[in-house]
């Protein structure tokens, strides 16, 4: 799509510089802050990208414009091209009034340049500069966007247009595609309402732990007896691919025969998102941009926020159609993008898919043993309904503390749990996706919302998760919901190693 250009950009070769030492992977340049609007350094060479946080209007549709907080005026941010192992520089500017940072999703990144203030990451000053140097890895379908807290505020944090798309080239390129297209999801102009729990129904195996459901039922029941109102959720009025509703934007124009593979981000706050093709299936390749074990094909494509998932689909069923979420009223709001192929001409068809359930399992290994890890971590999540102002403040047991590249299992023990895509950081951790560390999470009520995912995956209410990681990234790693409004009230931690 015209958003993003396909052509490789040529990066600055500095070779020289890294090779005297004076530039190492994962460190600040010098002059990598600038504040009162100086736009560079004259000793300062050409960065490899330059992005500007602003706050500009979208244009979503004829007559429907927002305001947004986005990068280089648009939104979807621009794609960023990298090559592996192969240093990297990015200036950021940031003019707006507040600082900002730029967290570099699902890289294996130092504290200073990773993008999160909790890890210690300096901020990018408001109407200041920040240079960074980086390695970028591992190689895959990666994003960057803001890391601030929004808490009340619907217009800070991921509820802005501060998301983009990043592609890091593998040293060898399998190529088994014609070419790529890259879609961002996402939401916009949000208001807060007060409801029940998301029903979760997408999700197999569907078995729910009985003690957790009686606890955290029991908490509702409880909550609601006394008065309170159901905590705060988020709704929103307008949906969007690549910053246009359904209908307003260029559409995916293929040929008969192509094998188009498809990068697609769910960049929501807080909503997980479907995503039908009639007519055709999509064979998965990459969950997060990490290469599954086993591709499979399916109908339906299911992400959590944060998630992204890679998937090739064979243009072999000619006319006009929407690519659009299984949701009518989503997908009336402006929740797709018209698939058009050459010779064909007309309003776009849509058929709702067959019943059918998202299974993580499918794409694993299939029936390869499961290695015993050095430790078990066990941890709870939960969530206290309206008890913070009217927001649900989430509640977890003990951070974890790794010596490195120890195998871990995270785990949670009997007790409330909480029905999340949750928990996310987790292949911060691991370089192998199959590795024998795990963690076991209970969920204590019905919404899923935060799937990162940078190693975990979606979590069905009242239910246990085991995932295993490697702990080989050393410093200080937040771990937390990438539901912006579970994080900011509580799903938060930081490991460390040792």
């Amino acid at each position: 799509m015209s958003r993003f250009p396909t052509s490789r950009r040529q990066f600055l070769k500095l070779a020289g510089v890294a090779g005297a030492g004076l530039l190492r992977p994962g460190t600040v340049l010098l002059g990598s802050t600038i504040v009162g609007g100086a736009e560079s350094q004259a000793s300062e060479p050409p960065a490899d990208y330059t992005l500007r946080i602003a706050n500009t209007p979208i244009e979503l549709a004829p007559n429907r414009i927002v305001s947004a907080i986005t990068y280089n005026g648009q939104f979807p941010g621009p794609l960023l091209r990298f090559k592996e192992g192969q240093l990297a520089v990015v200036d950021i500017y940031n003019d707006t009034d507040a600082p900002e940072q730029l967290h570099w999703h699902g890289q294996f990144l130092s504290p200073d340049v990773d993008g999160a203030a909790e890890e210690g990451t300096p901020f990018i000053p408001a109407h200041g500069k920040r240079r960074i140097a980086f390695t970028p890895r591992p190689a895959g379908f990666r994003f960057y966007h803001t890391h601030n807290r929004a808490g009340a505020d619907l217009h800070a944090g991921q509820y802005s247009g501060q998301v983009g798309p990043v592609y890091i080239e593998p040293r060898r390129e399998p190529g088994n595609y014609d070419r790529e297209v890259f879609l961002v999801l996402k939401e916009f102009e949000p208001s807060f309402s007060q409801g029940g729990d998301m029903a979760m129904d997408f999700l197999a195996p569907a078995t729910k732990v009985k003690d957790l459901e009686t606890s955290g039922e029991s908490a509702m029941k409880a909550s609601l007896a006394k008065g309170m109102p159901h905590g705060y959720e988020v709704g929103y009025r307008y949906f969007t691919i690549n910053g246009r509703m359904s209908g307003h934007g260029e559409p995916v124009r293929v040929k008969h025969g192509e094998r188009v593979l498809f990068h697609i981000l769910n960049g929501s706050a807080t909503e997980i998102r479907s995503l039908a093709l009639p007519g055709h299936t999509f064979r998965v390749v990459a969950l997060d941009g990490n290469p599954v074990p086993t591709p499979a094909e399916v109908p339906v494509l299911w992400l959590g926020t944060a998630e992204r998932i890679s998937a090739v689909v064979e243009m072999n069923h000619p006319g006009v159609w929407l690519l659009g979420d299984l949701a009518d009223d989503d997908r009336a709001h402006g929740m797709g993008v018209v698939v058009e192929y050459a010779g064909h001409k007309g309003k776009p068809l849509w058929t709702p898919p067959k019943p059918f359930h998202w299974n993580y399992s499918r794409f694993a290994k299939q029936n390869a043993p499961a290695s015993e890890p050095d430790e078990l971590i066990e941890m709870t999540f939960a969530k206290q309904n309206a008890a913070e102002h009217g927001f649900k403040p989430m509640v977890h047991q003990r951070p974890g503390v790794f010596r490195r590249d120890d195998d871990r299992r995270l785990s949670s023990p009997p007790g409330p749990a909480l029905s999340h895509p949750y928990a996310q950081r987790q292949r911060r951790y691991s370089s192998h996706p199959s590795s024998s560390s795990l963690l076991r999470a209970h969920q204590d009520c019905r919404e899923t919302s935060c799937g990162d995912s940078e190693g975990c995956r979606d979590g069905r209410g009242y239910q246990e998760v085991e995932i295993c990681f490697t702990a080989n990234n050393p410093g200080i790693t937040l771990f937390h919901c990438h539901q912006q409004l579970h994080m900011d009230f509580g799903f938060m931690t930081l490991f460390e190693y040792l």
